[in-house]
């Protein structure tokens, strides 16, 4: 840590202060961070400067649980109180003053930070990595959970040289030298809000690229995935030249980089200059057709414009994040894709939002507690719906200015509607009253914008009103000109489909068709097999895994034949046709039989935290099902009670809630428990209580 700080101070003098505007204006903060991974701990500095705007005889920064050590003063040390919250500096500061104000610190923080790997024996696994949205950089680092306090932050992160670091800003230096530890060095240039503040620790390569406007992105995959780089980051590129066209406005910061993670909280967050996302979707070119990152990459590369350059000043004002981050991705999809997929992505979200305004269930877009669906969909309707209201032109100007003017600072909706009205010069009091204040989903309104925009949805229409046996005529279905999400919805129509009828669905052409016959399939009939067979070797892994089950249950004398063509796929990153084939195999009696021991174990394998919790979900679900549970299966199930993703959590607690309830299960259970950790039993304990 000597060594840290030293390095600390050795380049302080590399940096001009910038300017920001608050009660006490906080402008810059150079932290220095140090590890103590197996101990799941941070020893960290950090050095700010502030001006005072007004006399005060205190200030004060937000830090959850984090012990102090040091706090100076100019150079001199001051007084300070803590809270479990905060960090109290006494001093009579004075008007027009300016002061550099040091922190030493050591924190163990519970959310926020997250050691993935350091408790296993299983060598390059481990991670560290930050998510601070929802949860708040104070909790590794005294700060602001305020968004509205926006600092110029510097990061200098000690760790070991074997690993990669990735954090906010431009990489300025890493030391090299015949030290096991390195130094890394990197600069903002422009100020942002806390929550945006974030790193990542592991092994990682990377590759480069170069947008038309000359920013370097980068690219980070784990070293073993170097086949799915392209697959993953595929028009990584062209989503980055699109957006600073679309836009209008220059990608704002130094760089740009992408970053997995393990076990990660969401899908993607938008931390500046530097998205982490979950490696999830970290996916081979098959797995491209059922899941891939696109409209992530899109999503959270917007959110650099749409909430870190211009950041909302308080929850009410959230569309200005989530709704412009949906739109622009979808705008982004629409030069990848094409308009069909654009226009009718908005179909399918028209309908989910217009079913719930039905139950009575709508949400203004101004509710601060508004479902995520409001957010982000009904967010970027409103968005669509406004472009074409006053026009494209006047939409992209209109956007443009709103960036320039409120750029590193916090807005609000009336912010950006004032700017709309006047850039388009016209009354926008209805659209306000309609799409942001209203609860309801107007579909009359969205119907309209679809069939004026797009033909195949005119269609769609057109049909549906005026003739049902039209409606579902296979000459429809088979005309080669017909957009491919038009056929599928009119599929979706049919109760039931005749075996004739999904013949030429299994041979489709397209392979979204083909999936979607897979999905119709369930009991498989004999004259249907020859045509089925096929689809198990389909190049879409869910239609695999459809099939595999659907052909396995439909033909029983057939199960290892099935099984064999099989045995070599994994699937999509949540190895969903490994998982169920393993299952499968354990419930086959003439196959392999002397092998079912290491299909299990395999199996029971899955449930360890060394996998994402998708895989563990269904590992313990499939398991759970053939009641193949065992001592390792049950240790992972109790481990993963206290995980720190919520989703998974809770799915762990009722499933292990359910076994407890059993006697058998319940004394199984209690075999295993002295071989856990006290930290481990945590919610067990809750139920011994």
């Amino acid at each position: 840590m000597k060594k840290l700080i030293l390095t600390l101070f050795l380049f302080l003098s590399l940096y001009a202060f910038g300017q920001h505007q608050d009660k006490v204006d906080f402008i810059r903060a150079k932290v220095y961070l140090g590890f103590l991974p197996k101990e799941k701990t941070i020893k960290g500095g950090v050095i700010y400067r502030f001006n005072v705007l007004q006399n005060v005889d205190s200030v004060f920064l937000d830090a959850k649980n984090i012990a102090i050590s040091k706090v100076e003063l100019n150079g001199e040390k001051a007084d300070f109180t803590t809270t479990e919250k905060t960090i109290s500096i006494k001093h009579k500061f004075k008007e027009g003053e300016s002061h550099k104000l040091m922190i030493e610190y050591l924190a163990k923080p519970k959310q926020t930070v997250y050691f993935i790997g350091w408790d296993d024996d299983l060598e390059g696994n481990e991670q560290v990595w930050t998510q601070g949205q929802g949860k708040y950089t104070s909790h590794w680092l005294p700060s602001f959970d305020d968004m509205e306090e926006k600092v110029e932050f510097d990061l200098t992160i000690e760790a070991a040289k074997k690993y990669q670091v990735i954090a906010n800003g431009k990489l300025l230096l890493k030391t090299d030298n015949d030290e096991e530890d390195a130094i890394w060095l990197f600069d903002m240039k422009k100020p942002m809000s806390s929550y945006l503040l974030a790193f990542a620790i592991g092994n990682y390569d990377k590759q480069v690229l170069k947008s038309e406007s000359g920013v370097t992105i980068e690219n980070y995959y784990y070293p073993n995935d170097s086949l799915k780089v392209e697959p993953t980051y595929r028009y990584t590129k062209k989503i980055f030249d699109f957006l600073e066209n679309e836009i209008g406005v220059q990608y704002p910061w130094q760089d740009y980089k992408q970053v997995p993670v393990h076990d990660f909280l969401y899908a993607g967050m938008e931390n500046t200059s530097a998205t982490f996302f979950s490696d999830a979707y970290v996916i081979d070119s098959t797995s491209f057709i059922d899941r891939n990152y696109v409209n992530i990459n899109a999503h959270e590369l917007a959110h650099h414009w749409f909430g870190n350059l211009v950041t909302e000043k308080n929850s009410e004002q959230h569309w200005l994040h989530e709704g412009f981050a949906t739109y622009y991705a979808y705008l982004a999809e629409k030069e990848v894709f094409g308009d069909d997929y654009f226009y009718w992505k908005l179909f399918e979200t028209a309908k989910t939002l217009h079913e719930i305004s039905e139950r009575g269930e709508g949400e203004s877009l101004l509710n601060p507690k508004a479902s995520s669906l409001t957010f982000y969909e009904k967010g970027a309707w409103a968005l669509a719906i406004l472009r074409d209201k006053i026009g494209e032109s006047a939409f992209k100007e209109g956007v443009k200015i709103y960036l320039d003017k409120y750029k590193f600072q916090n807005v609000t909706v009336a912010y950006f509607m004032d700017v709309m009205e006047e850039t388009s010069g016209k009354d926008l009091s209805e659209f306000k009253e309609v799409w942001l204040k209203g609860k309801d989903f107007p579909e009359d309104s969205a119907k309209y914008f679809l069939m004026k925009n797009n033909a195949s949805l005119k269609m769609f229409y057109v049909l549906k009103h005026d003739d049902q046996k039209n409606f579902n005529s296979p000459k429809i279905l088979n005309d080669s000109e017909l957009a491919t999400e038009l056929k599928l919805e009119l599929l979706q129509q049919k109760d039931d489909f005749p075996e004739l009828e999904l013949i030429p669905l299994i041979a489709n052409e397209d392979i979204r068709i083909r999936r979607f016959a897979a999905q119709k399939m369930g009991v498989i009939p004999e004259a249907l097999k020859e045509y089925a067979e096929p689809l198990l070797l389909d190049d879409s892994y869910s239609t695999k895994e459809l099939m595999l089950y659907n052909l396995w249950s439909s033909f029983d004398y057939d199960r290892s034949v099935f099984l064999e063509k099989t045995k070599d796929i994994i699937g999509l990153p949540n190895n969903n046709v490994r998982l169920l084939w393993l299952t499968l195999a354990l419930f086959t009696p003439d196959y392999r039989p002397t092998e079912n021991v290491y299909f299990h174990r395999e199996l029971v394998g899955y449930t360890s935290d060394i996998y994402n919790p998708e895989i563990r979900q269904t590992a313990f679900q499939y398991l759970s099902e053939i009641k193949a549970l065992n001592g390792n299966a049950y240790a992972n199930l109790i481990k993963a009670t206290n995980h720190h993703s919520w989703q998974f959590r809770n799915y762990a607690r009722k499933l292990f809630d359910a076994l407890w309830n059993d006697q058998e299960q319940k004394k199984e259970i209690e075999k295993i428990v002295n071989q856990l950790n006290s930290s481990d039993l945590r919610y067990l304990k809750t139920k011994l209580k």
